[in-house]
């Protein structure tokens, strides 16, 4: 029988520190090509401004198979709802029975901040530790925890669209004493002088210019994931040094990058390579202190299927969730 773990037991396993490894090892999986997994398919629901996405993916021998069912609901903010709900399924890779079902919101909220944590850890400079973050919902919440978990912050800006939320942001956030959050009353105002940026909103235009940025910053992106729409203008991705989780997902997916192409003076051809091809050392990373660098998330199946097993295996060890019959 399949086992069922539920959010509320999820959170009870996850780590922060692990989990970045975790998805350093996943990601040069993937970019090596040991890692099975197609683009994401998507089906678009235009009279609710929502979408469902299908991810499979199987990761390289019996470490596991599995798929992920995604929607994207930016009206479930005014209905008091997480804008994105998921559920995963886990497979056995031989036989395809279902192990186990995992509430898969708590899990990408995780893995993704994991993945920008393993991407800054290998790409911000030496010492880097003022962190400039516009959004000021979950991402952004789990993007301090796991920075906060590879890098030395000292200093913490947010800045969202509703003041009151930027302020109970900060008001409810902190890392571990040292690093105190303030709100901002702009984006230019937290990302001016930042040694890192996270984007993680819901904007569909630009909230971000790269005439903000300071040299040697490092860009996290994570909003976007729509070919139309853009957190970054022109600019930022001229300037700086782009890796992305995906080649083939960013060219369909990365409204960002396509934004900037279409802008002109930007093609896919620069971008550096794939995040699991630089922790795989298959390409370079920053090639000095003052280079600006970028990383653009889509979220990938292996990402959150890895994710998955590591959880079933450490559930199973202490006696979380519970089977059910199918």
């Amino acid at each position: 029988m399949p086992l069922l773990l539920t959010e509320t037991d999820l959170a009870t396993l996850v780590e922060t520190r692990p989990l970045v490894d975790l998805m350093e090892h996943t990601l040069a999986d993937f970019s090596s090509g040991r890692t099975r997994q197609p683009v994401r398919s998507v089906l678009r629901i235009e009279e609710h401004d929502a979408w469902i996405g299908v991810m499979p993916a199987a990761l390289p021998g019996d470490a596991g198979t599995g798929l992920k069912v995604v929607s994207l609901a930016p009206r479930n903010a005014a209905r008091g709802l997480p804008t994105h709900l998921a559920t995963i399924l886990v497979l056995d890779p031989a036989t395809g029975a279902l192990e186990a079902i995992l509430d898969g919101r708590l899990v990408t909220e995780r893995r993704t901040a994991a993945v920008s944590a393993a991407a800054a850890r290998k790409l911000a400079n030496p010492g880097a530790g003022t962190l400039a973050l516009l959004g000021s919902g979950v991402q952004a919440g789990s993007h301090l925890e796991a920075f906060a978990a590879v890098l030395a912050l000292h200093e913490v800006r947010v800045w969202s669209p509703s003041a009151e939320r930027r302020e109970a942001f900060a008001g409810s956030h902190s890392v571990a004493g040292r690093a105190p959050v303030r709100a901002v009353a702009s984006a230019e105002e937290a990302v001016r002088g930042a040694d890192l940026v996270v984007a993680a909103t819901s904007a569909r235009t630009p909230v971000l210019e790269g005439a903000w940025l300071a040299a040697g910053a490092h860009v996290t992106a994570v909003g976007a994931c729509s070919p139309e729409w853009r957190e970054l203008d022109g600019e930022t991705v001229r300037r700086s040094r782009v890796y992305v989780d995906s080649l083939a997902a960013a060219k369909q997916e990365a409204g960002d990058l396509i934004g900037a192409m279409r802008d002109g003076g930007w093609s896919f051809a620069d971008i550096a390579g794939e995040l699991g091809a630089l922790f795989a050392g298959a390409v370079p990373g920053r090639r000095d202190a003052r280079e600006i660098t970028l990383f653009k998330s889509l979220g990938l199946a292996c990402e959150d299927v890895a994710t998955a097993r590591w959880l079933i295996g450490r559930a199973r060890e202490r006696g979380v969730g519970r089977t059910i019959e199918l």
